[in-house]
């Protein structure tokens, strides 16, 4: 019998670009339109070669990427 594991802390969570668009409250065309204006967006991971591969987005980055463009609205105010 195979027993599910959990993840360590060492793995990260990966998101979808729909958990992506659900957490930020956008479109996945919304996300792709911010990705595409701001190059310090999170790169996303792609799961194959080919166009149409599903990519996933590390969470812990894109909540690092929040945090930090919430610090430059707090400088800036």
């Amino acid at each position: 019998m195979i027993q599910a594991t959990t993840p360590s802390a060492s793995t990260p969570e990966l998101w979808t670009m729909a958990d992506l668009a659900r957490v930020m409250h956008r479109t996945r065309s919304g996300i792709d339109k911010l990705r595409a204006r701001d190059p310090q967006f999170p790169k996303p991971l792609k799961d194959g070669t080919d166009r149409r591969s599903r990519i996933y987005f590390v969470r812990q980055e894109v909540e690092a990427y929040l945090s930090a463009r919430l610090a430059e609205r707090e400088v800036r105010a």
